[in-house]
């Protein structure tokens, strides 16, 4: 699953912050990141807990102190884990959201059910497709300027 989890966080990041200057693209990455990284367990693990995202989010700020350019760019990474834990319903799991709290995170599949990952890709293109028409990115100049820069700018 990639379009539901970033199409769904760029799209509720830019209704939340409503920022054209926020980097998107590391939404994106954020919202991918719990996966890439529990891939290796063939089950959701450490990074869909929310001592992973706030770890994340915790290591930005201290990085970032007295850094207020860089940690606007990557406040970013962390705002996707959390997006990805709200998309995947991670906090339905009491062991694997409250972990280590509530012993362990458990052999809870990595993949849903056929039909969940189908519907959930079927809202995702039609969310990607929100967001390509709002932030006019059919236009070549402005698509460019999204892959360098990471912001959206409405039309």
């Amino acid at each position: 699953m990639l379009l539901w989890f970033m199409a769904c966080a760029v799209m509720g990041a830019w209704f939340v912050l409503r920022d054209p200057s926020f980097d998107y693209r590391l939404i994106a990455l954020g919202a991918l990141l719990p996966d890439l990284v529990d891939a290796p367990f063939t089950h959701r693990a450490v990074a869909h807990t929310l001592v992973f995202a706030v770890g994340a989010l915790v290591v930005v700020m201290l990085a970032t102190t007295n850094r207020r350019p860089v940690r606007r760019h990557l406040i970013a990474l962390p705002i996707g884990l959390f997006a990805h834990l709200v998309l995947d319903s991670v906090w339905a799991n009491k062991a694997l959201f409250w972990w280590p709290a509530f012993g362990d995170w458990g052999q809870s599949s990595l993949v849903p059910p056929v039909g969940i990952v189908l519907v959930r890709e079927v809202v995702g293109v039609i969310v990607l497709v929100s967001v390509v028409r709002r932030f006019g990115l059919t236009d070549a100049d402005r698509r460019r300027a999204f892959v360098q820069t990471g912001r959206l700018t409405p039309c």
